[in-house]
């Protein structure tokens, strides 16, 4: 008999007040018993509905089934065939707006907690599978994947296991992308990161790092002096957007990128880190999505006294996870909506020294069906702060673009790709992810590898 219960199964965490001052994972993971309980509560439908809300299509009531039955390794395993980063996404994958959003226990209740479930079984795997990988036969194709963010990472495991010699180059020196440069720590821990990629060397597939293509390798040249038969695009959405108003360029202003990027990749937080980051003691954070969530919840632990979300719609619009802003508030987070900025004052040694906003109405629906935030006439405020953090979204790096020719890309620097295949106008040249969507998440960008990864096997399974 299933799980009746109304209820998930609550996710241990930290303390709030002692996590706000530590990089430790907050959320705990479920324990042997919980995660058997949780498992219990899938009805088993015959129609599958959540499978078809995760765009990797996991066999979810099937890992369900077996985590219920304790056959944890087995969980893995099924996941595996559809996931290339389990331990990835159980973690950071919106599962609320996806799978569990579908799922037929949230009509009267809670739905089962997938994302929760399928952590603890890819946590389990890792801690206790000590096989190596078999390689599988080569096939004489060799492929070039740029980007070792989630649609990099996915796509080259995906050929790999097909028998394609793949090497993955990524610009940094280190691989992972958003995951290890923008995702905390305590959201995200990199040596989970790092096991995920170690799985994907035993594979076979090569990572070479401080590999910029566009300035080291073109397109071109990988495809006709490398031996290349097929190129990828998954180098994400690294270009910052900045909002043009007056002080952006005061010390003191970063966007998201650069200061989670010191503070995840660059160790920011550690004494005698080689790029380091202000020390700020008012921080101001414009933006409600996921990042901007990470970069306040990072000042805080930077020893901010206070950190402030200024952002221009309501609670109801905001587009962070419900679990991301439930999680800043309790640490202390102050969230000023329906507020905008349009300014930023510094002092005599151009440091910041406090930003200016107006209050915002809710209008009519826009175009992303959101209502449209309106000025409310004289209702100018002002924030004292030495630190302000854009987070307003990101653009694909133009680099690329600029040094392919043929490559037919939008007004905004995206790359224009076919929604299934990931085809380009460029023949062989694929494209997934925030390349060219602009950034999105993480199992967005995986499925788009995983797409791009059975149309390119499609293409070269019929060459000699």
């Amino acid at each position: 008999m299933p799980n009746m219960s109304k209820e998930k199964q609550p996710m241990p965490t930290q303390d709030a007040k002692a996590r706000a001052k530590n990089y430790s994972e907050v959320a705990l993971g479920y324990t042997t018993e919980q995660a058997l309980d949780e498992a219990q509560r899938c009805l088993h439908c015959k129609h599958k509905p959540c499978v078809a809300g995760c765009p990797v299509a996991i066999d979810i009531p099937g890992f369900l089934k077996q985590t219920a039955e304790g056959d944890f390794e087995a969980a893995y395993q099924t996941i595996a065939q559809a996931s290339s980063l389990p331990a990835v996404c159980g973690r950071v994958c919106p599962q609320e707006t996806q799978c569990e959003q579908l799922c037929v226990r949230g009509i009267k209740g809670e739905p089962v907690a997938i994302g929760r479930l399928e952590r603890f079984v890819a946590d389990a795997h890792l801690a206790s599978d000590s096989r190596a990988a078999e390689k599988p036969t080569p096939n004489g194709f060799k492929v070039a994947v740029i980007g070792s963010g989630p649609a990099g990472l996915t796509c080259a495991g995906r050929l790999a296991r097909l028998g394609y010699a793949v090497t993955v180059f990524e610009a940094l020196h280190l691989a992972g992308g958003v995951l290890v440069y923008g995702i905390p720590e305590f959201r995200l821990p990199k040596a989970i990161v790092q096991r995920e990629i170690d799985g994907l060397r035993a594979l076979g597939v090569e990572v070479q790092t401080n590999m910029v293509i566009g300035r080291v390798l073109s397109i071109d040249e990988l495809l006709e002096q490398q031996g290349y038969s097929v190129v990828f695009i998954g180098s994400g959405a690294g270009l910052p957007r900045f909002m043009n108003i007056p002080g952006e360029n005061l010390n003191g202003v970063y966007s998201a990128n650069e200061f989670l990027t010191r503070v995840n990749l660059m160790k920011a937080y550690q004494d005698g880190c080689p790029t380091p980051i202000q020390q700020a003691k008012k921080v101001v954070v414009v933006g409600g999505g996921n990042v901007a969530m990470d970069a306040a919840r990072c000042a805080l632990r930077l020893n901010a006294e206070e950190v402030h979300i200024v952002y221009r719609r309501s609670l109801t619009e905001l587009p962070a996870r419900a679990e991301e802003v439930e999680h800043a508030e309790e640490e202390g987070v102050i969230f000023d909506l329906l507020c905008n900025p349009i300014s930023i004052e510094g002092d005599e040694n151009l440091n910041v020294k406090s930003i200016t906003c107006v209050r915002m109405g809710l209008g009519e629906p826009d175009e992303s069906g959101r209502r449209r935030p309106v000025v409310i006439p004289n209702s100018e405020f002002t924030i004292e702060c030495d630190c302000v953090i854009m987070s307003i979204g990101t653009s694909p790096n133009p680099l690329i673009k600029a040094t392919t020719e043929g490559l037919d890309t939008t007004r905004w620097g995206g790359i224009i790709a076919d929604e299934t295949t990931g085809q380009t106008s460029r023949p062989s040249v694929y494209a997934g992810g925030d390349a060219v969507t602009g950034a999105a998440t993480v199992i967005l960008a995986m499925g788009a590898g995983k797409a791009a990864a059975e149309a390119i096997h499609a293409q070269l399974s019929t060459q000699p």
